[in-house]
This record gives structure tokens, sequence and C-alpha cells, in this order.
């Protein structure tokens, strides 16, 4: 009976993704932190709601930033759904903040 390898995944490099690929992936890396530090998401891998104002604040500014960067690059649609999701995220930063 042959002994089977495990095989382990590929080493994935993020390093050699587009720049565009990437400035869409820390959107959505900071967007899922700025709802976690605004208290409307629970913190990844607990069950607590843990909220700090001012990393949700430097979470939306720079989604603000990175989408002005990546929106002459992207399509409308990609474009219209940023841009939704940053006036939600400071809409909401603002509701709860007052």
């Amino acid at each position: 009976m042959e002994h089977e390898k495990e095989e382990k995944p590929p080493i994935f490099d993020i390093a050699s993704l587009d720049t565009y690929v990437l400035l869409e992936l820390f959107i959505n890396v900071l967007s899922a932190q700025a709802w976690q530090h605004m208290g409307l998401r629970l913190k990844t891998g607990t069950d607590k709601i843990e909220k700090d104002f001012e990393r949700a604040k430097v979470a939306i500014d720079c989604i603000a930033f990175l989408t002005d960067k990546l929106e002459p690059h992207i399509q409308d649609s990609e474009k219209n759904r940023l841009r939704s999701l940053l006036a939600d995220l400071q809409i909401n930063f603002v509701r709860i903040k007052t």
C-alpha cells in the first residue's frame, strides 16, 4: 500500500497581484475593520463588540483615499459599489458617534 503524500496548498504571493486588485482588497479589509471598530460587527474570532472610533475613522479615511485613487481604473458599477460602501460607513460613523 502506497503512502500518499499530503499536498500542501500552494503559497500565494500577495505582492504578485495587480496594484488595483490590491487596492480593492485593502478597501474590503479596511471596511470590515471599520464596521468592527464602530461596534456594528463582532470582533473577528470573538463574540465581543469592541468600539474604537479613532481606528474606525482612520479606516474610513483610508477607504476614501484608496477609492479616489482606484476610481479612474475601474468600471462604473464598481465605482458605484465603492462610493455606496463609503457613504454607508460615513453615515453610520456619524450616527453612532453622536
